[in-house]
Protein backbone atom coordinates (compact mmCIF):
# COMPACT_ATOMS: atom_id res chain seq x y z
CA UNK A 1 0.00 0.00 0.00
CA UNK A 2 1.47 2.88 -0.72
CA UNK A 3 2.06 5.80 -3.97
CA UNK A 4 0.59 9.11 -4.16
CA UNK A 5 -2.00 11.07 -5.26
CA UNK A 6 0.20 12.80 -8.34
CA UNK A 7 1.23 8.99 -9.25
CA UNK A 8 -2.30 8.42 -9.24
CA UNK A 9 -3.12 11.14 -11.54
CA UNK A 10 0.02 10.57 -13.91
CA UNK A 11 -1.75 6.91 -14.82
CA UNK A 12 -5.14 8.42 -15.66
CA UNK A 13 -2.88 10.70 -17.75
CA UNK A 14 -0.66 7.60 -19.84
CA UNK A 15 -3.99 5.90 -19.63
CA UNK A 16 -6.08 8.50 -21.71
CA UNK A 17 -2.57 9.55 -23.77
CA UNK A 18 -1.56 5.62 -24.18
CA UNK A 19 -5.29 5.15 -26.51
CA UNK A 20 -6.76 2.92 -23.83
CA UNK A 21 -9.44 5.17 -22.94
CA UNK A 22 -10.50 5.09 -26.68
CA UNK A 23 -10.33 1.00 -26.97
CA UNK A 24 -12.47 0.80 -23.85
CA UNK A 25 -14.89 3.21 -25.10
CA UNK A 26 -15.10 1.90 -28.50
CA UNK A 27 -16.10 -1.50 -27.41
CA UNK A 28 -18.97 -0.15 -25.40
CA UNK A 29 -20.01 2.38 -28.56
CA UNK A 30 -20.36 -0.19 -30.89
CA UNK A 31 -22.84 -2.03 -28.93
CA UNK A 32 -26.27 -0.86 -30.05
CA UNK A 33 -27.97 -0.14 -26.43
CA UNK A 34 -30.58 1.94 -28.00
CA UNK A 35 -33.06 1.05 -25.29
CA UNK A 36 -36.26 3.07 -27.24
CA UNK A 37 -35.78 0.05 -30.21
CA UNK A 38 -38.14 -2.97 -29.29
CA UNK A 39 -34.99 -5.23 -29.99
CA UNK A 40 -32.14 -3.74 -28.31
CA UNK A 41 -32.58 -6.24 -25.42
CA UNK A 42 -29.62 -8.53 -26.37
CA UNK A 43 -27.33 -5.40 -26.66
CA UNK A 44 -28.24 -4.07 -23.16
CA UNK A 45 -27.84 -7.78 -21.63
CA UNK A 46 -24.36 -8.00 -23.70
CA UNK A 47 -23.17 -4.57 -22.19
CA UNK A 48 -23.54 -4.57 -18.47
CA UNK A 49 -22.87 -8.74 -18.38
CA UNK A 50 -19.85 -9.06 -20.86
CA UNK A 51 -18.16 -5.98 -21.49
CA UNK A 52 -18.84 -4.27 -18.10
CA UNK A 53 -18.60 -6.87 -15.71
CA UNK A 54 -15.66 -8.39 -17.15
CA UNK A 55 -13.78 -4.66 -16.62
CA UNK A 56 -15.24 -4.86 -12.89
CA UNK A 57 -14.29 -8.15 -12.46
CA UNK A 58 -10.81 -7.29 -13.38
CA UNK A 59 -10.39 -4.59 -10.87
CA UNK A 60 -11.65 -6.99 -8.05
CA UNK A 61 -15.48 -6.33 -7.82
CA UNK A 62 -17.96 -8.91 -6.91
CA UNK A 63 -20.50 -8.84 -9.82
CA UNK A 64 -24.11 -9.48 -10.18
CA UNK A 65 -26.25 -8.57 -13.38
CA UNK A 66 -30.37 -8.62 -11.95
CA UNK A 67 -33.46 -8.62 -13.73
CA UNK A 68 -35.66 -5.43 -14.08
CA UNK A 69 -38.57 -5.39 -11.69
CA UNK A 70 -40.91 -4.12 -14.67
CA UNK A 71 -41.28 -6.14 -17.29
CA UNK A 72 -39.67 -6.03 -21.24
CA UNK A 73 -36.68 -3.43 -19.92
CA UNK A 74 -33.15 -4.33 -19.45
CA UNK A 75 -31.31 -5.58 -16.72
CA UNK A 76 -28.88 -3.81 -13.84
CA UNK A 77 -25.31 -4.44 -13.23
CA UNK A 78 -24.55 -4.13 -9.40
CA UNK A 79 -20.60 -4.31 -8.93
CA UNK A 80 -19.35 -3.99 -5.06
CA UNK A 81 -16.00 -4.03 -3.62
CA UNK A 82 -15.69 -4.08 0.11
CA UNK A 83 -12.46 -3.95 1.65
CA UNK A 84 -13.46 -3.28 5.00
CA UNK A 85 -16.69 -2.81 6.80
CA UNK A 86 -15.74 0.19 8.78
CA UNK A 87 -14.43 2.36 5.98
CA UNK A 88 -17.37 4.26 4.24
CA UNK A 89 -19.13 3.60 0.70
CA UNK A 90 -19.36 5.39 -2.55
CA UNK A 91 -21.91 4.33 -5.01
CA UNK A 92 -21.43 5.39 -8.46
CA UNK A 93 -23.85 5.24 -11.55
CA UNK A 94 -23.98 5.30 -14.82
CA UNK A 95 -26.20 4.31 -17.41
CA UNK A 96 -25.20 2.15 -20.74
CA UNK A 97 -28.17 2.63 -22.65
CA UNK A 98 -28.14 5.16 -25.35
CA UNK A 99 -31.00 7.27 -27.37
CA UNK A 100 -31.61 5.79 -30.86
CA UNK A 101 -28.54 5.78 -33.27
CA UNK A 102 -30.35 7.88 -36.13
CA UNK A 103 -27.66 6.65 -38.43
CA UNK A 104 -29.08 8.40 -41.71
CA UNK A 105 -28.88 11.59 -40.21
CA UNK A 106 -25.17 12.00 -38.92
CA UNK A 107 -22.84 13.81 -41.07
CA UNK A 108 -20.87 11.33 -44.11
CA UNK A 109 -17.96 9.56 -42.38
CA UNK A 110 -19.67 9.62 -38.84
CA UNK A 111 -21.48 6.61 -37.39
CA UNK A 112 -23.42 6.41 -34.42
CA UNK A 113 -21.75 2.73 -33.59
CA UNK A 114 -17.86 3.48 -34.35
CA UNK A 115 -15.82 5.72 -32.67
CA UNK A 116 -14.54 8.77 -35.06
CA UNK A 117 -12.06 11.34 -33.99
CA UNK A 118 -11.99 14.53 -35.44
CA UNK A 119 -9.57 17.30 -33.91
CA UNK A 120 -10.76 17.58 -30.50
CA UNK A 121 -13.90 15.44 -31.00
CA UNK A 122 -14.70 12.23 -30.33
CA UNK A 123 -17.81 11.13 -32.36
CA UNK A 124 -20.52 8.29 -31.38
CA UNK A 125 -23.49 7.25 -29.62
CA UNK A 126 -22.74 7.22 -26.24
CA UNK A 127 -19.62 9.11 -26.20
CA UNK A 128 -21.30 12.24 -24.08
CA UNK A 129 -24.45 10.44 -22.91
CA UNK A 130 -23.22 8.23 -20.91
CA UNK A 131 -20.94 5.52 -21.81
CA UNK A 132 -18.23 8.29 -22.10
CA UNK A 133 -18.69 9.60 -18.91
CA UNK A 134 -19.31 5.86 -16.90
CA UNK A 135 -15.72 5.03 -18.36
CA UNK A 136 -13.83 7.88 -17.14
CA UNK A 137 -14.95 7.33 -13.48
CA UNK A 138 -14.00 3.44 -13.48
CA UNK A 139 -10.85 4.19 -15.03
CA UNK A 140 -10.45 6.42 -12.23
CA UNK A 141 -11.03 3.84 -9.61
CA UNK A 142 -8.69 1.64 -11.34
CA UNK A 143 -5.93 4.25 -11.34
CA UNK A 144 -6.20 4.81 -8.07
CA UNK A 145 -5.86 1.07 -7.27
CA UNK A 146 -3.09 0.71 -9.26
CA UNK A 147 -1.19 3.34 -7.61
CA UNK A 148 -2.27 2.83 -4.22
CA UNK A 149 -2.86 -1.34 -3.95
CA UNK A 150 -6.25 -0.16 -2.73
CA UNK A 151 -9.29 1.91 -3.07
CA UNK A 152 -9.35 3.29 0.61
CA UNK A 153 -13.20 2.66 0.67
CA UNK A 154 -15.85 0.60 0.01
CA UNK A 155 -16.95 1.09 -3.65
CA UNK A 156 -20.36 0.38 -5.38
CA UNK A 157 -21.23 0.86 -9.00
CA UNK A 158 -24.97 0.30 -10.54
CA UNK A 159 -25.35 0.40 -13.86
CA UNK A 160 -28.82 0.39 -15.44
CA UNK A 161 -29.72 -0.25 -18.74
CA UNK A 162 -33.28 1.48 -19.20
CA UNK A 163 -32.25 5.56 -18.26
CA UNK A 164 -33.39 6.83 -22.02
CA UNK A 165 -36.74 5.37 -21.44
CA UNK A 166 -37.56 7.31 -18.00
CA UNK A 167 -35.40 4.75 -15.99
CA UNK A 168 -38.41 2.00 -15.41
CA UNK A 169 -37.71 0.12 -12.81
CA UNK A 170 -34.91 2.08 -11.11
CA UNK A 171 -36.85 2.76 -8.01
CA UNK A 172 -38.11 -0.19 -7.73
CA UNK A 173 -35.24 -2.01 -8.02
CA UNK A 174 -33.24 0.44 -5.44
CA UNK A 175 -35.83 0.15 -2.96
CA UNK A 176 -35.71 -3.86 -3.33
CA UNK A 177 -31.31 -3.77 -3.39
CA UNK A 178 -31.40 -1.19 -0.56
CA UNK A 179 -29.31 -2.67 1.74
CA UNK A 180 -26.65 -3.99 -1.20
CA UNK A 181 -27.04 -0.18 -2.60
CA UNK A 182 -26.36 1.88 0.99
CA UNK A 183 -23.51 4.25 0.56
CA UNK A 184 -22.12 7.65 2.44
CA UNK A 185 -22.59 9.23 -0.75
CA UNK A 186 -23.43 8.80 -4.77
CA UNK A 187 -20.71 10.25 -6.88
CA UNK A 188 -21.30 9.83 -10.31
CA UNK A 189 -21.14 12.12 -13.81
CA UNK A 190 -23.71 12.89 -16.57
CA UNK A 191 -24.64 16.18 -18.61
CA UNK A 192 -22.37 19.00 -18.85
CA UNK A 193 -20.14 21.49 -18.01
CA UNK A 194 -21.79 24.90 -17.36
CA UNK A 195 -18.11 26.24 -18.87
CA UNK A 196 -16.39 23.90 -20.91
CA UNK A 197 -13.11 25.43 -19.26
CA UNK A 198 -14.29 25.34 -15.89
CA UNK A 199 -15.02 22.09 -13.34
CA UNK A 200 -19.02 22.01 -12.61
CA UNK A 201 -20.35 20.42 -9.52
CA UNK A 202 -23.74 19.55 -9.13
CA UNK A 203 -25.96 18.34 -6.51
CA UNK A 204 -29.29 17.64 -7.41
CA UNK A 205 -31.74 18.05 -10.61
CA UNK A 206 -34.79 20.06 -11.87
CA UNK A 207 -37.38 17.49 -12.09
CA UNK A 208 -38.95 16.36 -15.51
CA UNK A 209 -42.72 15.36 -16.63
CA UNK A 210 -44.17 15.13 -20.09
CA UNK A 211 -47.97 14.90 -20.96
CA UNK A 212 -49.98 14.97 -24.12
CA UNK A 213 -52.77 18.19 -24.68
CA UNK A 214 -55.83 16.65 -26.98
CA UNK A 215 -58.85 18.13 -28.50
CA UNK A 216 -60.77 15.69 -30.54
CA UNK A 217 -63.77 16.72 -32.10
CA UNK A 218 -65.10 14.36 -34.85
CA UNK A 219 -64.10 11.04 -36.92
CA UNK A 220 -62.52 12.67 -39.98
CA UNK A 221 -61.87 15.95 -41.81
CA UNK A 222 -64.49 17.97 -43.75
CA UNK A 223 -63.82 20.38 -46.93
CA UNK A 224 -62.65 23.45 -45.61
CA UNK A 225 -64.95 25.49 -48.46
CA UNK A 226 -67.88 23.69 -47.50
CA UNK A 227 -67.62 23.66 -43.52
CA UNK A 228 -64.93 26.95 -43.05
CA UNK A 229 -66.71 28.79 -40.37
CA UNK A 230 -69.20 26.12 -39.27
CA UNK A 231 -67.07 23.70 -37.68
CA UNK A 232 -65.11 24.38 -34.73
CA UNK A 233 -61.10 23.85 -35.46
CA UNK A 234 -59.43 22.03 -32.79
CA UNK A 235 -55.77 23.25 -33.69
CA UNK A 236 -57.23 26.71 -33.28
CA UNK A 237 -58.56 25.61 -29.65
CA UNK A 238 -56.12 23.83 -28.87
CA UNK A 239 -53.26 26.73 -29.74
CA UNK A 240 -55.19 29.35 -27.96
CA UNK A 241 -55.47 26.43 -24.55
CA UNK A 242 -51.59 26.61 -24.88
CA UNK A 243 -51.26 29.83 -25.15
CA UNK A 244 -52.72 30.78 -21.57
CA UNK A 245 -50.63 28.20 -20.11
CA UNK A 246 -47.67 30.77 -20.91
CA UNK A 247 -47.71 34.75 -22.07
CA UNK A 248 -45.46 35.76 -25.17
CA UNK A 249 -42.45 35.37 -24.14
CA UNK A 250 -42.74 32.10 -22.27
CA UNK A 251 -43.71 33.13 -18.55
CA UNK A 252 -45.97 30.44 -16.71
CA UNK A 253 -49.20 31.81 -15.95
CA UNK A 254 -50.61 28.01 -14.04
CA UNK A 255 -49.97 29.81 -10.72
CA UNK A 256 -48.72 26.27 -8.71
CA UNK A 257 -46.75 26.32 -11.13
CA UNK A 258 -44.53 29.20 -10.57
CA UNK A 259 -41.79 28.24 -7.82
CA UNK A 260 -41.41 30.11 -4.49
CA UNK A 261 -37.87 28.76 -3.64
CA UNK A 262 -35.80 30.99 -5.64
CA UNK A 263 -34.51 32.38 -2.06
CA UNK A 264 -31.45 35.59 -1.67
CA UNK A 265 -29.15 32.72 -0.87
CA UNK A 266 -30.00 30.28 -4.11
CA UNK A 267 -29.47 33.96 -6.21
CA UNK A 268 -26.72 34.87 -4.36
CA UNK A 269 -24.81 31.07 -5.39
CA UNK A 270 -26.02 30.56 -8.95
CA UNK A 271 -24.50 35.00 -9.38
CA UNK A 272 -21.15 33.32 -9.19
CA UNK A 273 -22.03 30.88 -12.20
CA UNK A 274 -19.37 31.14 -14.95
CA UNK A 275 -21.15 29.96 -18.31
CA UNK A 276 -19.69 29.25 -21.71
CA UNK A 277 -21.48 26.55 -24.00
CA UNK A 278 -18.69 26.15 -26.50
CA UNK A 279 -18.98 26.06 -30.51
CA UNK A 280 -22.52 25.33 -32.07
CA UNK A 281 -24.06 26.51 -29.36
CA UNK A 282 -27.02 28.64 -29.59
CA UNK A 283 -27.22 31.97 -28.61
CA UNK A 284 -29.57 32.59 -25.29
CA UNK A 285 -32.27 34.77 -25.90
CA UNK A 286 -32.26 37.26 -23.90
CA UNK A 287 -36.35 38.51 -24.04
CA UNK A 288 -37.47 34.85 -23.61
CA UNK A 289 -38.19 33.27 -19.54
CA UNK A 290 -39.19 34.56 -16.58
CA UNK A 291 -38.60 38.50 -17.08
CA UNK A 292 -37.21 39.31 -13.58
CA UNK A 293 -34.80 36.95 -13.02
CA UNK A 294 -31.00 36.36 -14.24
CA UNK A 295 -30.57 33.90 -17.40
CA UNK A 296 -29.03 31.78 -14.52
CA UNK A 297 -32.02 32.01 -12.46
CA UNK A 298 -34.78 30.67 -15.21
CA UNK A 299 -32.41 27.49 -15.48
CA UNK A 300 -31.11 26.44 -12.19
CA UNK A 301 -33.86 28.09 -9.70
CA UNK A 302 -37.18 27.85 -11.76
CA UNK A 303 -39.26 26.05 -14.02
CA UNK A 304 -40.15 25.83 -17.65
CA UNK A 305 -42.92 25.03 -19.90
CA UNK A 306 -42.10 23.34 -23.42
CA UNK A 307 -44.11 22.57 -26.42
CA UNK A 308 -41.80 19.69 -28.16
CA UNK A 309 -44.45 18.92 -30.59
CA UNK A 310 -47.79 20.20 -32.16
CA UNK A 311 -49.70 17.95 -34.70
CA UNK A 312 -52.79 18.73 -36.30
CA UNK A 313 -54.27 17.28 -39.86
CA UNK A 314 -51.59 15.78 -41.73
CA UNK A 315 -48.64 18.21 -41.87
CA UNK A 316 -46.14 16.24 -44.30
CA UNK A 317 -48.93 16.51 -46.97
CA UNK A 318 -52.10 18.82 -45.90
CA UNK A 319 -55.21 19.23 -47.15
CA UNK A 320 -58.12 21.48 -47.65
CA UNK A 321 -59.90 20.18 -44.76
CA UNK A 322 -60.65 20.75 -41.19
CA UNK A 323 -58.68 18.47 -38.99
CA UNK A 324 -60.84 16.24 -36.58
CA UNK A 325 -58.30 16.27 -33.92
CA UNK A 326 -54.92 18.03 -32.29
CA UNK A 327 -52.35 16.93 -29.90
CA UNK A 328 -49.64 18.96 -28.55
CA UNK A 329 -46.89 17.31 -27.06
CA UNK A 330 -45.58 19.30 -23.82
CA UNK A 331 -43.27 18.81 -21.05
CA UNK A 332 -42.76 20.90 -17.56
CA UNK A 333 -39.00 20.88 -15.85
CA UNK A 334 -39.53 22.07 -12.22
CA UNK A 335 -37.57 22.82 -9.36
CA UNK A 336 -37.73 21.61 -5.51
CA UNK A 337 -40.90 22.89 -4.24
CA UNK A 338 -43.37 22.47 -6.88
CA UNK A 339 -45.50 19.16 -5.91
CA UNK A 340 -45.14 16.94 -8.45
CA UNK A 341 -48.22 15.06 -7.74
CA UNK A 342 -50.08 18.37 -8.58
CA UNK A 343 -48.38 19.46 -11.77
CA UNK A 344 -51.22 17.39 -14.00
CA UNK A 345 -54.27 18.61 -11.85
CA UNK A 346 -53.16 22.39 -11.33
CA UNK A 347 -53.06 22.38 -15.21
CA UNK A 348 -56.61 20.90 -15.18
CA UNK A 349 -57.61 23.14 -12.78
CA UNK A 350 -56.22 26.30 -15.08
CA UNK A 351 -57.54 25.01 -18.21
CA UNK A 352 -61.08 24.60 -16.54
CA UNK A 353 -60.79 27.98 -15.11
CA UNK A 354 -60.09 29.26 -19.09
CA UNK A 355 -62.58 27.62 -20.53
CA UNK A 356 -61.02 24.93 -22.00
CA UNK A 357 -62.68 21.65 -20.21
CA UNK A 358 -63.03 19.76 -23.88
CA UNK A 359 -58.89 19.71 -23.80
CA UNK A 360 -57.99 16.07 -22.73
CA UNK A 361 -54.65 15.87 -20.42
CA UNK A 362 -52.47 12.23 -21.11
CA UNK A 363 -49.59 11.44 -19.37
CA UNK A 364 -47.69 8.10 -18.63
CA UNK A 365 -47.13 8.77 -15.28
CA UNK A 366 -43.66 8.32 -15.68
CA UNK A 367 -41.85 11.59 -13.62
CA UNK A 368 -38.32 12.22 -12.20
CA UNK A 369 -38.46 14.62 -9.22
CA UNK A 370 -36.82 17.54 -8.58
CA UNK A 371 -33.60 17.03 -6.04
CA UNK A 372 -30.99 19.72 -4.62
CA UNK A 373 -28.09 19.91 -2.21
CA UNK A 374 -27.36 22.76 0.13
CA UNK A 375 -24.10 23.81 -1.32
CA UNK A 376 -22.69 23.71 2.32
CA UNK A 377 -23.38 20.08 2.40
CA UNK A 378 -20.02 18.54 3.70
CA UNK A 379 -19.44 16.18 0.83
CA UNK A 380 -20.05 18.76 -1.25
CA UNK A 381 -17.53 21.34 0.02
CA UNK A 382 -15.21 18.31 0.07
CA UNK A 383 -15.53 17.51 -3.61
CA UNK A 384 -15.46 20.72 -4.43
CA UNK A 385 -12.30 21.27 -2.44
CA UNK A 386 -10.81 18.33 -3.85
CA UNK A 387 -11.62 19.32 -8.06
CA UNK A 388 -10.39 22.49 -7.40
CA UNK A 389 -6.74 20.96 -5.97
CA UNK A 390 -6.67 19.02 -9.61
CA UNK A 391 -7.91 21.64 -11.83
CA UNK A 392 -6.19 24.86 -10.23
CA UNK A 393 -9.29 27.02 -10.72
CA UNK A 394 -12.75 26.80 -8.40
CA UNK A 395 -15.29 24.35 -9.79
CA UNK A 396 -18.70 25.66 -10.67
CA UNK A 397 -20.54 24.56 -7.94
CA UNK A 398 -24.80 24.46 -8.65
CA UNK A 399 -27.57 23.01 -6.15
CA UNK A 400 -29.25 21.76 -8.86
CA UNK A 401 -28.47 20.99 -12.67
CA UNK A 402 -31.32 22.51 -15.48
CA UNK A 403 -31.77 18.92 -16.73
CA UNK A 404 -33.20 15.95 -15.34
CA UNK A 405 -31.78 12.72 -13.79
CA UNK A 406 -33.41 10.06 -11.89
CA UNK A 407 -31.60 11.61 -8.85
CA UNK A 408 -34.83 11.61 -6.57
CA UNK A 409 -33.94 7.60 -6.46
CA UNK A 410 -30.67 7.94 -5.03
CA UNK A 411 -31.31 10.90 -2.25
CA UNK A 412 -35.32 9.50 -1.67
CA UNK A 413 -35.12 5.81 -2.54
CA UNK A 414 -31.87 4.81 -1.08
CA UNK A 415 -31.11 7.91 1.52
CA UNK A 416 -27.51 9.59 0.54
CA UNK A 417 -26.47 13.04 -0.47
CA UNK A 418 -25.40 13.56 -4.53
CA UNK A 419 -22.23 14.71 -6.40
CA UNK A 420 -22.32 14.93 -9.93
CA UNK A 421 -19.23 15.67 -11.49
CA UNK A 422 -20.02 16.32 -15.75
CA UNK A 423 -17.47 15.44 -18.08
CA UNK A 424 -19.73 16.99 -21.22
CA UNK A 425 -20.13 20.30 -22.34
CA UNK A 426 -23.53 21.89 -24.20
CA UNK A 427 -22.80 21.87 -27.69
CA UNK A 428 -21.90 18.13 -27.41
CA UNK A 429 -25.15 17.01 -30.02
CA UNK A 430 -25.94 14.68 -27.19
CA UNK A 431 -29.49 12.89 -28.31
CA UNK A 432 -29.17 14.11 -31.56
CA UNK A 433 -26.72 13.36 -34.58
CA UNK A 434 -23.18 13.70 -34.16
CA UNK A 435 -22.88 13.24 -31.02
CA UNK A 436 -19.23 13.56 -29.33
CA UNK A 437 -17.25 13.79 -26.52
CA UNK A 438 -14.21 16.24 -26.21
CA UNK A 439 -11.05 14.58 -25.83
CA UNK A 440 -9.78 17.68 -24.04
CA UNK A 441 -12.95 17.24 -21.08
CA UNK A 442 -12.47 13.74 -20.90
CA UNK A 443 -8.63 13.72 -20.21
CA UNK A 444 -8.95 16.08 -17.32
CA UNK A 445 -12.39 14.51 -16.30
CA UNK A 446 -9.99 11.18 -15.65
CA UNK A 447 -7.82 13.82 -13.56
CA UNK A 448 -10.07 14.95 -11.66
CA UNK A 449 -11.86 11.80 -10.56
CA UNK A 450 -8.94 10.09 -10.04
CA UNK A 451 -7.61 13.02 -7.49
CA UNK A 452 -10.99 13.06 -5.86
CA UNK A 453 -11.46 8.82 -5.79
CA UNK A 454 -7.45 9.44 -4.14
CA UNK A 455 -8.77 11.96 -1.45
CA UNK A 456 -11.62 10.08 -0.45
CA UNK A 457 -9.56 7.02 0.16
CA UNK A 458 -7.14 9.38 1.92
CA UNK A 459 -9.72 10.95 4.59
CA UNK A 460 -11.35 7.23 4.97
CA UNK A 461 -7.76 6.16 6.61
Amino acid sequence: MGGTREGAIARAESYFDGGLFLADLGRRVAIPTASQEADAMPALVDYVSAEMAATLSGLGYECQVLPNPVNFYGPFLVARRIENAGLPTVLTYGHGDVVRGQAEKWRNGLSPWRIVIEGDRIYGRGTADNKGQHTINIAALACVLAERGSLGFNSTILIETGEEAGSPGLAEFCAANNTRLKADVLIASDGPRLDQHRPTIFGGTRGVLNFDLKLSLREGGYHSGNWGGLLANPGIILAHALATITDARGQIKVPEWRPRTLTPAMRAALAEIHVDAGEGAPEIDPDWGEETLTSMERIFGWNSFEILAFTTGNPDAPVNAIPPSARAHCQLRFVVGTDPGDIVPALRRHLDRQGFQQIEIETDGLIMKATRLDPENPWAKFASASIEKTAGKKPDLLPNLGASLPNDVFTDVIGMPTIWVPHSYAACSQHAPDEHLLASLARDGLRLMTGLFWDIGSKAR
